[in-house]
């Protein structure tokens, strides 16, 4: 049987103060900026990429590394197109189910 997660990677906003301290105390972890982007399953959050110095904090419970690859992809894309805000809210939607947001 073959499942499919819907996994979201999407910018960190002031409202997820909590989301980052959570990931940072499951990891034992410096809490990451604001300036930072969630990799989510399914609707929770799995593990972030804090965009000024690259650090990640992720849930050791949870299946994190394909996330954590796909954050360091998106952040060097994000980095590159810094110029480029609303070109297109969501970038790729592969058949796995991955859902990118800018």
């Amino acid at each position: 049987m073959i499942t499919s997660d819907t996994i979201v990677i999407r910018r960190a906003g002031a409202a997820d103060v909590r989301v980052l301290a959570r990931l940072a105390a499951l990891d034992s972890a410096a809490i990451p900026g604001t300036d930072s982007l969630i990799a989510e399953r399914d609707g929770v959050a799995v593990a972030a990429l804090d965009l000024t110095d690259g650090r990640v904090v992720a849930d050791p419970f949870e299946r994190s590394l394909d996330l954590v690859e796909l954050l360091r992809l998106r952040a060097t894309r994000v980095s590159a197109g810094q110029g480029r805000r609303g070109a297109r809210a969501l970038t790729r939607r592969p058949r796995a189910g991955l859902l990118v947001r800018a």
